[in-house]
Order: C-alpha cells, then structure tokens, then sequence
C-alpha cells in the first residue's frame, strides 16, 4: 500500500480548510428593493406606445399576466395586502370608507370613516394598539433588519405601508401632507431632518405640492380635469431621485424604499374627456397622459437606480393596487333614480342610491353617518355615498360604506338575522346587483355566498362587513374588454368618469411586473399572484422574518425567482345557492401553491369576466 507523506497530507488538510472559504469570497451585498406602485393601472392597457418604461420592466423582466387585486378592488385595502401580505380578513382594512363605532373625532366625526387620509389612519391606529392592521408591515420588518426605508407618494396608501411609522416617526413617509400644517388635525409623518436637508440641498421644495386643477372632478354640468397629475409627482419623484437614493447609496446600507403614484387613478376619476357618456370613458386623452406620467416616473426611478450603480443589486416589483373601469348612472330598477336631486343629471342614480333603496324596502329613516337627516324631498342624497338606516342615528340597524364598484353593509342592531335576508332579496331584485357575500355567522341566504369565500372573514381588530354587494359590470365597445370595462358605481363621480370596486375582471386584473437580479429575465409567469404575494416574496428574497398573526397569508413567487420552482394551479366556479327569483352569485377562483386567487363574481350576464 502506498503511503503519503506526512508533509503532503498536511498541505492537502490545510487547502481542504481554506477551501470554503476562498470559493465564498467576500459576502454579496444585501439586496435593495423597490417597490412601484401605478394606482389603478390595467394590465391590458399597458403597452409600448402607452407606457414605455413599464412595458419594458414587463417585457425583460417578470410579466405576472395572471395577476390579481384583492377584493373589493379598492385601494387602501389593496395597499394593506401589498404592505403585509395578508389577505383583507386578517388587516382589517376592508375598504376606502370604514365602518368605525363609535364614531371617530375630528376630522371624521361619523360612524363611516375616510381611511385615504394620514389623519384617520392616526385615529385608527390610536383606537387599535397603535396598528390597526394588526400585522407587521414588510417597511417595519426591514427597518428591524438594519435596512434603511422609505414610502413616498400618494396620501393614504403611503402611510398605510408604514402604518406603525406613521405613528412612531419611526422610517420616513413623505406624501401630499409633507410640509403642511395639520390644521387642528392629527398630524402626518413629519420629515426628519437629515432627509428635509437632504431635499433641500437637492434643490427641491421640502413641502409637498397639491395637485392643482388635477384635483378638480368637475359636475354633473361640468367636465372635469384635462391635464395629468404631473407637477406633484415630478416633486415625488425627485425626492426619490435626487434625495433619497442619494442618501441611502451615501450610507452604504440597503434599502427598500415604497414608490405610490397617484397617477393613473386620480387622474382616471377626474377626467374630463366623457361627460355623461360611457365612451371614451376612461380611454380619452387625458387617462393615456396619466398613463405614461406614471411610465415616466418609473422610468426615471430605473435611471437614477443606474446612474448610481445600485440597478445589479435592486429588486424593482411594480404593481397597481387595482384595474379600473368607466361609470355608469343608470338604472330601470332603483327607486332612487327615479328622483330630483339638485347635483344629479335627471334620471341618474345619485350618491347613496344603494342607501335610499335600502331604506325604502326596510322602511327604515335615512341619515347621513354623521347622523343628520337626508331631505330627499328637498334634493338632497347621503354625503359622499355613504349612510345610516334607523331610527336612531348613532345607534343605525343598518351601515352602508360606500365604496364605488362596491357597497359594505353592516348590521349592528336590531334582529341582524332577519335584516340580512331582507336587504339579499331586495338587493336580488335590483338590474344594478351583481354579487352579493354575507358574513358566515349570518348563516346561508340564498343568491349569496358567504364572505369567507372571498378572503372576508379572519384576525382583523376592525369590523367585518355582514354583507358585500357588488354591482353590475360589462364590456364596452373595444376589441379588449377589460381596457373598456363599465359598471354601476355609487360615488359623486360622474358617469363616463373612471371607477373601481367592483367584482369585475376589469377591476380585478391589475399590472404587476418585476425585473432585477433575484428575477427571471423574459419569463411570462402563467400562476395567478395577487397584492398579498409581494411582501412574502420580496422579504424571502432579502432574507427577513415576517412574524403573522392571522393566516390569510400571500405565497412567495418561486416561479418568478432565478432560483426558484415551478408552481402548479388549476381553476373553477363556485356558486350560490338560487334566491326566490333565481339570482345566484358566482364566483370563479383559481388556485396555486394552497392559495386562492378571485377572477371575477356575479351573477350569470351580470359580470364583466364570466
């Protein structure tokens, strides 16, 4: 047997030892991430001629075709998947108008509650142990982790990716609020220091602009905007690019900074190019300069990511909260539009119809949730769509959140059971229902499905809605009927004027795209994914621990990774059982990696998607 010598076995231990070590090399950087939010994008609408920058990011990175908003497709409820990933049962936040008892005070003061304001928020987050969404927030949980964090955009839906923060100060957000007294009102996030100084060596304004005639949705006699939020976001976005990035790069630690541009969605609700018609909707001039306002944001992101060579190691997700459609006022079947308002075109469903029919078929006083009287005989309609039904105001039988597509009701007294199988077959009866989900404890009504099915019921600290009505959706006339989607909406806004909320899947199929070096290149992803995906995927990336407390949980995309896995999914319908007069609700699901996924929802010919 041959031997070898001591000398020699000695040399080859030590080069076996060193060798781990010398192959590992010195430890990669940790990731940074971008987070891109385009409020109310459609994923059709998006192409080469309309939004270069985001075609592009779709184009050479990660297309999730199969993409998804959580329902009811609004956005702070959407803005609270995307900060937690968690499903709406578990944050709470239900909807943009919250049912909130007692009432809220100042600035709310009623029992329905504005959340797309830094204020409520506070006042949410004080009434619920300092987070109402009752999860840890991925901005908080990558702050604890040593990176550095930031959400800028769109009030609101910023503060809610960084709810906690908003309270504590801690982190930075900076939207519409930024630099402006508080009026009285609980205070936004103040800067801090470093970053105010950090705007204004940049050259920048350390106060937010408004939004100028962007802001104004005109009337019922009265076009509304014709130009695109530019000013506002052109500030927003060079804080990210010459402000923050800057500073982050500086510091030599990693970051994940949150992007929320306002535009398409405020511009789409404002335009002014379809007055009273359903075409060109929300297809006109003015929508596509909103388009590519927010392409061009992105766009310059990815530039300043490149100019300070931090594009190799950033993750960039780029998603929309939700889709959107067209709103239509019409109705043979409401009572409500069969009424004189001093703001409504003649024979147009007025703010609040879904309430004044509701209190017509229960019999029930109708007041605004701050609890005054609505006249309707003297033309009046409840304030912003939202009301309460009974004899006693403050202590209403019934509350309807008005939220667009969409309307929440609650039932927090009288004989709740028998108020709910009331207000399904009124609402069966009526050509602007579509789908209708009733809270599982209420037990089975016929033509609705419980809320359960839809990701409804779970942790959330606020509370659930019993019912959820979704109103009617269709397909205008265009080759791509999710790009000209149009629904009965109960809002201010005007018909021809843009909307979302609704169970459609021109609501429901939101853009989400991602490229950097933890995504595939070119890789159209057939999976559905949704808002509660990215938080879950993005934090297994950057190596963070997400603790949850409820278990409505999104999946990490590992079929999207460079080192991920293939994920199998499959599809179905599920349907209600039929009401007296043959309603049912339906509703198609996909599934993929133990998740559900919710394409669309109504009843047969009702519903843009089936």
């Amino acid at each position: 047997m041959r031997r070898t010598p001591f000398l020699a076995l000695l040399a080859l231990a030590i080069i076996s030892a060193a060798a781990p070590a010398m192959a590992q090399g010195p430890a990669a950087p940790r990731r940074n991430v971008v987070i891109f939010v385009a409020d109310g994008l459609r994923s059709a609408v998006v192409t080469d001629e309309t939004a270069p920058e985001l075609a592009a990011v779709r184009r050479d990175g990660v297309d999730f075709a199969n993409s998804h908003s959580l329902y009811p497709t609004v956005t702070t409820p959407n803005a609270s998947a995307i900060a937690t990933g968690h499903g709406l049962g578990d944050t709470g936040d239900f909807s943009n108008q919250l049912y909130v008892a007692p009432a809220l005070g100042i600035p709310v003061s009623a029992l329905v509650a504005p959340v797309e304001d830094d204020a409520v928020i506070r006042l949410l987050n004080d009434r619920y142990g300092g987070n109402y969404l009752n999860e840890v927030g991925l901005l908080a949980a990558a702050r604890a982790a040593g990176y550095q964090t930031a959400v800028v955009g769109k009030l609101g839906p910023a503060a809610v990716q960084d709810v906690t923060g908003l309270s504590t100060g801690a982190g930075i957000v900076i939207d519409d609020d930024t630099g402006w007294p508080s009026n009285g009102y609980p205070e936004g996030a103040k800067l801090p220091d470093a970053v105010e100084r950090a705007i204004a060596a940049a050259g920048l304004p350390t106060t937010a602009p408004d939004r100028g005639l962007n802001a104004d949705p005109g009337a019922y006699n009265m076009p509304g905007v014709r130009v695109a939020n530019v000013e506002q976001q052109d500030w927003f976005t060079a804080v990210v690019t010459k402000a923050l990035l800057p500073m982050f790069h500086g510091a030599g630690q990693p970051f994940v900074i949150v992007v929320w541009s306002r535009d398409p969605d405020g511009t789409q609700h404002n335009e002014g190019d379809s007055l009273g018609a359903l075409a060109p909707g929300i297809n006109g001039p003015t929508t596509m300069a909103a388009i590519r306002n927010a392409s061009a944001d992105l766009g310059r992101i990815r530039q300043a990511l490149h100019d300070l060579g931090l594009d190799d190691n950033t993750d960039v997700f780029v998603t929309a909260d939700h889709g959107f459609s067209t709103i239509s006022r019409q109705s043979a079947t409401s009572p409500a539009a069969k009424r004189t308002y001093f703001d409504t075109a003649p024979g147009f469903l007025p703010p609040g119809f879904l309430a004044i029919d509701l209190a017509k078929a229960l019999n029930l006083p109708l007041s605004d949730s701050n609890g005054l009287p609505v006249e309707l005989d003297g033309g009046f309609h409840p304030k912003r769509s939202s009301a309460v039904l009974g004899a006693d105001p403050k202590a209403p039988e019934v509350v309807i959140a008005a939220n667009g597509g969409s309307d929440l009701i609650y039932l927090p007294a009288g004989d709740r059971a028998a108020n709910a199988r009331r207000i399904v077959e009124a609402l069966t009866r009526h050509d602007y229902t579509a789908a209708i989900f009733v809270a599982d404890a209420l037990g089975s009504i016929p033509g609705a499905l419980p809320t359960s099915a839809i990701g409804l019921k779970g942790s959330a600290l606020t509370t659930a809605p019993d019912i959820v009505v979704s109103f009617r959706s269709w397909a205008g006339a265009c080759p791509q009927p999710e790009v000209c989607g149009i629904e009965v909406a109960d809002t201010d806004l005007q018909q021809g004027q843009g909307i979302h909320g609704a169970f459609s899947r021109a609501d429901t199929h939101n853009f989400m795209a991602a490229i950097g070096p933890d995504f595939q290149k070119g890789f159209k992803d057939p999976a559905p994914i949704s808002n509660a995906d990215i938080a879950p995927t993005l934090a297994h990336v950057i190596g963070l621990d997400m603790p949850a407390k409820g278990v409505l949980t999104g999946r990490v995309l590992t079929e999207a990774l460079t080192v991920g896995e293939p994920v199998a999914s499959d599809a179905h319908v599920e349907q209600s059982a039929p009401a007296a007069n043959g309603f049912v609700t339906q509703l198609k699901v996909q599934e993929a990696g133990g998740k559900r996924y919710f394409d669309a929802a109504g009843s047969p010919g009702k519903t843009l998607g089936f």
